[in-house]
């Protein structure tokens, strides 16, 4: 299968992807994952992407479309793949449609309300880097990470008025996008409220799987 992940910040894509790509033996491709990767290697489009990042600017469409294209023609990804950050713009939507049929766009969907709970509710170790959820997966000892011992903090970015932000951000982004995957019937909505194997097998029921 050939998929999209769609969703807000917190709204559970990465953990629902990785779970469907063991399941359907077929790679989650992450952007975020993409980008590192080139910039870590050295090649022409990760040197030209880290200039944007360095200067906290968006990669543009056309780099991160040129990585996702030579990521997806390696030979794990030609039975299938599920894309997870990618597309998120109508732009890179377009560009994805003349590179590969899709057969679904997932849409995980929550109540901003409960967004808003998800990412502040996150916790980091700063030491092993291992991430706690105060209401999902908090750690055995309040405050310290399991692994080392080590106090856990909160992200600049899992601030509330942040994450307000981030979540208005993306709407904003996506209408089009969801409204683009709609038309063309390729669009699965999922309520991505609860514990992550109630989520996982709604995923499975929405994609007749």
């Amino acid at each position: 299968m050939r998929l999209v992940f769609l969703g807000p910040p917190g709204a559970g894509k990465g953990t629902q992807a990785a779970k469907l790509s063991t399941k359907l033996g077929v790679p989650r491709v992450s952007t975020g994952d993409i980008l590192r990767r080139n910039v870590a290697e050295g090649t022409d489009l990760g040197k030209k992407a880290q200039s944007y990042m360095d200067s906290g600017a968006l990669v543009p469409d056309d780099l991160v479309i040129s990585m996702t294209e030579r990521r997806l023609k390696e030979p794990d990804a030609r039975q299938g793949f599920i894309l997870d950050g990618f597309p998120r713009t109508l732009v890179q939507a377009q560009a994805l449609a003349g590179l590969t049929p899709i057969d679904a766009a997932v849409n995980l969907f929550l109540e901003p309300e409960d967004l808003i709970k998800r990412n502040t509710g996150r916790r980091v170790c700063p030491n092993c880097e291992a991430v706690y959820h105060v209401l999902m997966n908090s750690p055995r000892k309040e405050g310290h990470c399991d692994r080392c011992g080590t106090p856990l903090t909160i992200r600049p970015d899992d601030r509330p008025d942040v994450v307000r932000a981030r979540i208005e951000t993306y709407d904003r982004q996506t209408a089009p996008l969801i409204k683009y995957y709609r038309d063309r019937g390729l669009l699965v909505e999922v309520y991505a409220s609860g514990l992550i194997d109630e989520i996982f097998h709604r995923v499975l029921e929405a994609l007749k799987i």
